[in-house]
């Protein structure tokens, strides 16, 4: 206890110089911790973003399908498939699609699109197209070939709510058709790719006009949980071809798999700056007491108490400035979680990679526990260094010191 009470009071004997190190410590974890909270959001807004807009958690295909995209290569046992995945209670919803590349064309030019046939109650379950118009009305007005564009496209072809647009596709036979539909909506999506190449129609439309009445290309599942896709996939039986989202999109998998390791790499980084500069500020504490230190070696302390003071001189240091660190970064974080931060100034370049404009800061609980435990291990070992350099002292030449 009497060590204890010896490094609390040094620890306060220069007030400048502790406030430094504590300071340095608060705003190391603080920034630290936002970016990497930021980060995080990014990624999770990406992903969850493409989920809930295109990919969904699982696609189901015809096992041919995807390898030129036939038309007639439609999903096997379509009906009894729908029965099992009824039965699944980790299944949210499913929605199932007719999937036929075409072009968009209008007086100002013409598109490459691709055109989704869906039942608009069940991608109202699976997607957030619906909570995404800016203009019109989810396809439930217009009765004679309605269609939702995205806000890209439609700027492209120069359309507005209610203008027409001419599709071109192919039907089963290798027809091509020519038919106008009527933009009922137009939605914007956090993907600026997405809203150019992506055109919903009503399926029972597209169904009559390319002769595959009955047929589906796609059924995307949604589940309760993203964690509950493999084994949703695994309950699933059929000769068709079933795919998750990180299978469709290896990028945002590889993503996902790579940001626990880049958060605690990114982390150390920061916590190593921060040893260098304890070490450094403790240096600098044992240079000015080096005839203090002199004295206490003199008059019987074992080298042994030295170390341990001067490294608990340093913990307290961590102790005081790391909850501080936490808490102003756990503010920080759920402030900005709710409101966001607004970077309409890149919001071209974010919306290209599937990212909104605004970004909202994420970071798991967990995470603050494991930080703060990173950083009192680094102030342990960053108080070895100056306690061995306070061992080497040699009492009579200490106390000569000035």
């Amino acid at each position: 206890m009497v060590l204890v009470k010896i490094a609390w009071r040094n620890v306060w004997r220069n007030k400048l110089r502790s406030s430094v190190v504590m300071i340095s410590v608060i705003l190391g974890i603080w920034s630290g911790l936002f970016i990497m909270a930021m980060t995080l959001g990014l990624n999770e807004q990406r992903m969850s973003g493409a989920i809930d807009t295109y990919l969904s958690h699982l696609q189901i295909h015809h096992p041919k399908f995807e390898e030129d995209y036939n038309k007639n290569d439609t999903i096997v046992n379509r009906y009894e498939l729908n029965k099992q995945l009824d039965t699944i209670t980790r299944i949210k919803a499913y929605s199932e699609r007719l999937v036929i590349n075409g072009m968009a064309a209008t007086s100002k030019g013409s598109y490459g699109v691709k055109i989704l046939g869906i039942f608009p109650s069940q991608e109202k379950e699976v997607t957030k197209i619906s909570q995404k118009l800016i203009a019109g009305t989810y396809l439930n007005k217009l009765k004679r070939n309605p269609m939702l564009i995205g806000a890209k496209l439609a700027h492209k072809l120069g359309v507005k709510e209610h203008a027409k647009v001419v599709l071109n596709f192919q039907d089963m036979d290798n027809n091509t058709i020519a038919v106008s539909f009527r933009v009922e909506g137009i939605f914007k999506s956090a993907s600026s790719v997405f809203d150019q190449g992506t055109i919903f129609v009503k399926y029972q439309d597209l169904a009559q006009l390319t002769g595959l009445n009955g047929g589906i290309h796609e059924i995307a599942i949604l589940c309760h949980k993203i964690d509950d896709t493999e084994m949703v996939k695994q309950k699933i039986n059929t000769p068709n071809k079933i795919d998750t989202w990180a299978q469709i999109a290896p990028e945002l998998g590889y993503a996902q798999q790579t940001m626990s390791s880049f958060i605690y790499i990114f982390m150390g980084i920061v916590l190593l700056a921060l040893a260098f500069g304890i070490i450094n500020t403790m240096l600098m504490a044992i240079l000015e007491r080096k005839h203090e230190l002199g004295m206490l070696l003199s008059v019987g302390m074992n080298k042994r108490k030295v170390f341990v003071m001067i490294v608990l001189e340093t913990i307290f240091l961590v102790l005081i400035a790391a909850p501080i660190g936490i808490l102003l970064s756990y503010w920080s974080i759920y402030y900005f979680g709710i409101h966001g931060i607004d970077l309409a100034s890149i919001s071209q370049g974010l919306e290209s990679l599937g990212i909104g404009s605004r970004v909202y800061t994420y970071l798991p609980l967990n995470m603050y526990f494991t930080i703060t435990f990173m950083t009192l291990v680094v102030a342990v070992f960053s108080a070895i260094f100056p306690a061995r350099r306070a061992l080497k002292l040699k009492p009579a030449e200490a106390v000569k010191a000035n």
